[in-house]
């Protein structure tokens, strides 16, 4: 069979699996808000609790749950309450079958037809975008993908013990990749994406007022032009890979 010429018009469900409370708004807030407009059930797997992060002298026992805190708001900002977090230590994920058994088990839950992630590629052009997490959590989800979650025989236990049968993801669409086809114009909800990302308040705060919002502008206004989008138009961007 061809594989699709693009990504599915809409699907019923999509999940998101991030590495960190935040990554899935800087590169995806406006993505989602669209989907969640159109009807699209959407859930946030975010893999660490991100306890390595901010910018003060916040005590690393109490980062954790504000940024849970934290991500939860931003969800709602763009339309998700369903944000699950897997309590991973951040910024010292490794490719692990744990890993891949504890997001093939939120894929085998959730059941969506597309799962959003980041990509697995180091972008060279961008070394920012290639944190290890980030990279390994895409790797890891595309593990979890294929062959895990679609193959009864892998994690017998998920079945066995959980009664999580496997299940097929359709699509999935990685970020910040090096190799981005796709583009989604998102200039008539980047308010929703920037109440997301102000939501963030231990990750942002420190930036003088506007700061943000001048930069990740101009970077999704270059990301529009890049995908041919007429002038002045916002975009966020991913690399789409047909999985069924």
């Amino acid at each position: 069979m061809p594989l699709p010429s693009g990504p599915a018009q809409h699907v019923e469900r999509a999940l998101c699996v991030l590495a960190h409370p935040d990554d899935v708004d800087f590169g995806s807030a406006g993505t989602v808000a669209q989907w969640t407009a159109a009807g699209t059930e959407v859930t946030y797997c975010i893999v660490t609790d991100g306890d390595a992060g901010g910018f003060d002298e916040t005590p690393r026992d109490q980062m954790g749950p504000l940024r849970r805190e934290e991500q939860r708001k931003a969800a709602a900002a763009v339309g998700v309450t369903d944000v699950r977090f897997l309590g991973y230590p951040d910024g010292r994920l490794e490719l692990t079958l744990d890993l891949r058994r504890d997001i093939s088990r939120v894929i085998r839950q959730v059941r969506p037809q597309r799962v959003l992630t980041s990509s697995p590629e180091r972008f060279w052009e961008r070394i920012g975008a290639s944190h290890p997490d980030h990279m390994t959590v895409g790797e890891s989800t595309l593990r979890a993908v294929y062959p895990d979650a679609r193959n009864p025989f892998a994690f017998p236990e998920l079945l066995a013990d959980e009664g999580l049968d496997a299940w097929t993801v359709s699509e999935v669409w990685l970020g910040a990749s090096p190799r981005a086809d796709h583009a989604v114009d998102v200039t008539d909800v980047v308010d929703r994406k920037f109440a997301a990302l102000l939501s963030h308040v231990t990750q942002v705060s420190h930036q003088p007022e506007g700061q943000l919002q001048e930069f990740v502008t101009g970077w999704m206004r270059q990301t529009a032009r890049a995908h041919g989008l007429p002038e002045g138009r916002l975009a966020e961007a991913f690399h789409v890979v047909h999985t069924a």
